[in-house]
């Protein structure tokens, strides 16, 4: 690809020497779909397995469990053997995984801003750059850390369920439903990281090749979705800011997407002649 170096160094001036407003580079939603279908196979995969094992051996020390204290560390011991096992299968999975979704983000967003200001009237082809490569990275590897979180919470918490039922002399179609309603919760959790970091990484590579090209200044834009939008954010609608700086919300200079749960999105200014 050409770099996007190639642009003046002075940055991107608008044709008619009007200051003109693009539009916005929005997360993509199949992007979100597949990151999403990914994760949550990998946790019913877990899931089903847990069902499985753990039921199975809950059922099998069941009788024992009214007369001796070893129905707990055979429980334990069950439980420890399986999480090693899932633990590994999502650290395994997460580098690639990650690298994909980040891969596929940059590419969608880079193919957005592009024409968007084809549109407008520019010619400009990314490469990877020092800056962009920062970015890719940092996305990898935050990626990773949830991929590999999704497992390790799940796992403790099916482990608290199981002891507990084992020490309070649960039943078994219990236990089952704590394990599934603890399915549903991490399942969610899944669906919050595709979308939510859909969203932050889209604005964050956006705003990195939207600062290389020379833009300075964005609006921001409030995303109208979500039953509880933020108020501060609401009234940030329309309001510029500095795209290096971020914009004073709440006591903090943020930008678009960055807060979990946040769909807002920016509409860079490209400048008039002075």
């Amino acid at each position: 690809m050409l770099a996007c170096d190639a642009m003046p160094k002075r940055g991107l001036v608008s044709p008619n020497g009007q200051p003109q407003a693009l539009k916005a580079v929005r997360p993509n939603a199949g992007v979100q779909a597949q990151y999403h279908k990914r994760l949550d196979a990998l946790v019913l995969a877990m899931h089903k397995s847990l069902m499985k094992w753990v039921l199975a051996a809950y059922r099998r020390e069941t009788p024992e469990m009214a007369q001796d204290a070893s129905p707990a560390r055979e429980m334990l011991a069950t439980m420890r053997k399986l999480g090693r096992k899932w633990q590994k299968r999502f650290d395994e999975a997460a580098p690639e995984l990650a690298d994909y979704f980040a891969q596929a983000i940059q590419d969608r967003a880079d193919g957005a801003l592009g024409q968007i200001l084809k549109k407008a009237g520019f010619t400009v082809q990314f490469k990877m750059t020092a800056g962009m490569n920062d970015v890719f990275q940092a996305t990898v590897g935050e990626q990773v850390g949830l991929i590999k979180s999704i497992a390790s919470q799940h796992l403790a918490e099916v482990e608290g369920l199981v002891m507990r039922s084992v020490q309070s002399g649960r039943d078994l179609g219990y236990l089952a439903k704590e394990i599934e309603a603890r399915y549903g919760v991490t399942k969610r959790r899944a669906a919050l990281i595709a979308r939510d970091q859909n969203n932050k990484a889209t604005a964050t590579i956006t705003k990195t090749r939207q600062l290389e090209i020379g833009l300075t200044e964005a609006t921001w834009v409030h995303s109208s979705a979500g039953k509880h939008p933020r108020k501060s954010h609401v009234a940030a609608d329309g309001k510029t800011y500095d795209i290096a700086k971020g914009m004073l919300i709440d006591g903090e200079y943020i930008f678009p997407g960055e807060l979990i749960n946040c769909r807002c999105v920016s509409r860079p200014i490209v400048p008039g002649f002075s």
